[in-house]
């Protein structure tokens, strides 16, 4: 690992530190602390996902045209400020307006933290990197939220204060690292940029709709997201605290159980991943998420005592956490194997606004984590089920050199590739660093 990416995986851990101090109580903040209720709580979490959706269209031709370092930075900054308004704001639409600023920021980081990992890594090394880039972004959010579940008391405003400051100060130490990163051979970084002719300037969108594998995996990654992370921050929080009677230290715990599961799994898996067809390997995380859901419901029957339901939830996010290693080193790298020429910031953007749509959407679980608990549980089962079929369909699309990581390296190497489709087997950046 180089100097560049040192510097580029140590500012995504302290970064993640930050926000694992506000993303498991910002329910909590909104909706009990400000005294705003579960729906601005929702709208607070549909404002931060509308950020993204309208910064990230334009984000992609930026990365590729200028560079991702000084994106990186903006947002950084963007994100600092929305994350110190929104622990200072009372009111809703102070809060929706902080929540806008700090989804955005968030939201921009990361495709240019992405591209910066793609050139930065060749196809050999790719799948370690954001493997490890997974892993240090999980263990800054355990630890924070562990530590932020500890300092949180929901009498005491001033403890969230606090909180979001810690984050605002985290963006800005990202900002400062980002800064001192100089990209391997700038020259060959200049020559990956899109070239501006008619095709290049204006059809990149386009271009992308038209390649059936990305909109495959654009769908899959909208279901695995909404499943996931659209529940993670919002719905599976309102289920624990609403219908399983979870406490705000408990929420702190079942992160860090998450992450704990991550740590011990993610190298393991690592070694899984690289030898197999990795729409298979979604397809099992599908299955998994389909066991956590099971399980969480269980935390919610009310049959059992507080400590079994405090423990069947820490659970579902244990089992959450080892499906998430599982994607990490499969999904970044497959869409940098499947962008043409030019592209990578453009299909790193794409594939983020898609996560940020389904995080948009996501909220809209809360009332029925809140109110209807059996059914959301129910509804969030039969997704699982469908993240493993959309998976295997996808596998469909892909050469054999996409869908295994191993023969990737092959290829890298300068083996055969039997079955790889030119244009899109390996991201032809790497050959610029």
């Amino acid at each position: 690992m180089g100097a560049a990416m040192r510097r580029i995986q140590a500012g995504n851990a302290l970064t993640a530190f930050g926000i694992g101090f506000t993303v498991p109580f910002l329910y909590i903040y909104v909706a009990q602390v400000r005294g705003l209720g579960s729906m601005a709580a929702t709208s607070a979490f549909v404002a931060f996902a509308l950020g993204a959706l309208v910064a990230l269209p334009f984000t992609g031709r930026a990365i590729d045209r200028r560079g991702p370092v000084p994106v990186v930075m903006g947002a950084a900054v963007a994100a600092s400020v929305g994350a110190l308004s929104l622990g200072l704001s009372t009111g809703i639409v102070p809060i929706l307006l902080s929540a806008l600023a700090l989804g955005a920021g968030q939201a921009v980081m990361q495709p240019a933290l992405a591209t910066m990992i793609v050139w930065c890594s060749t196809p050999s090394t790719r799948t370690r990197a954001f493997a490890m880039q997974f892993f240090m972004q999980n263990l800054g959010l355990g630890i924070g939220g562990l530590v932020g579940g500890q300092i949180v008391d929901e009498s005491r405003p001033a403890s969230f204060t606090l909180l979001f400051g810690i984050e605002a100060v985290m963006f800005l130490v990202l900002a400062a690292v980002i800064a001192t990163v100089r990209m391997p051979q700038v020259a060959g970084l200049k020559d990956a940029m899109p070239k501006k002719d008619g095709a290049q300037a204006g059809g990149g969108w386009k271009r992308m709709l038209q390649h059936k594998a990305m909109v495959q995996l654009c769908v899959l990654g909208f279901v695995l997201f909404f499943a996931c992370y659209g529940q993670f921050e919002s719905g599976l929080a309102a289920f624990g605290t609403e219908a399983a009677g979870i406490t705000p230290s408990t929420l702190g715990f079942a992160l860090a159980a998450n992450t704990g599961a991550i740590v011990v799994a993610q190298f393991v898996v690592l070694r899984l991943v690289e030898k197999r067809r990795r729409t298979r390997v979604i397809a099992l995380v599908g299955l998994i998420w389909t066991v956590a859901w099971v399980i969480a419901g269980f935390s919610g029957l009310g049959h059992g005592s507080a400590v079994m339901a405090a423990g069947a939830f820490v659970t579902t996010y244990a089992l959450f956490g080892i499906g998430e290693a599982m994607l990490s080193p499969t999904l970044a790298p497959l869409v940098a194997d499947l962008a043409p020429e030019g592209s990578v910031g453009q299909y790193n953007s794409a594939f983020a606004l898609v996560k940020q749509m389904a995080l948009a959407l996501g909220p809209l679980g809360v009332p029925l984590g809140a109110g209807i608990p059996m059914l959301y549980i129910g509804v969030f089962v039969a997704v699982s089920l469908g993240i493993a079929w959309l998976a295997l369909r996808l596998g469909g699309q892909l050469s054999p050199v996409q869908d295994n990581p191993s023969l990737s390296r092959v290829v890298a190497q300068g083996g055969p590739a039997v079955g790889a489709a030119p244009a899109t087997a390996v991201a032809p950046e790497a050959a610029h660093v």
